[in-house]
């Protein structure tokens, strides 16, 4: 997992994520093993019809304070 996310420009949350790699702004995903897989699964399928690469994070909680956030997230995408 990448580590330093606090200082990328950054969505964060499934709904925000899905919404960025929709849209083409997303170079990167990274969902946390632990999220539920209902709603990771989708995210999961659409980044791969549009080529972007997934990575994944060991934990929701670890996810978010790699990202500065005090609560855990499912989902992170890196804008491009």
């Amino acid at each position: 997992m990448s580590e330093g996310l606090k200082e990328v420009k950054k969505v964060i949350g499934t709904k925000q994520v899905t919404k960025a790699v929709e849209k083409g702004l997303a170079i990167r995903v990274i969902i946390a093993k632990d999220a539920d897989q209902r709603i990771t699964d989708p995210l999961k399928l659409l980044c791969k019809d549009k080529n972007i690469v997934v990575e994944q994070a060991p934990s929701m909680v670890e996810l978010g304070k790699t990202c500065g956030i005090e609560v855990g997230a499912a989902a992170v995408a890196i804008l491009g």
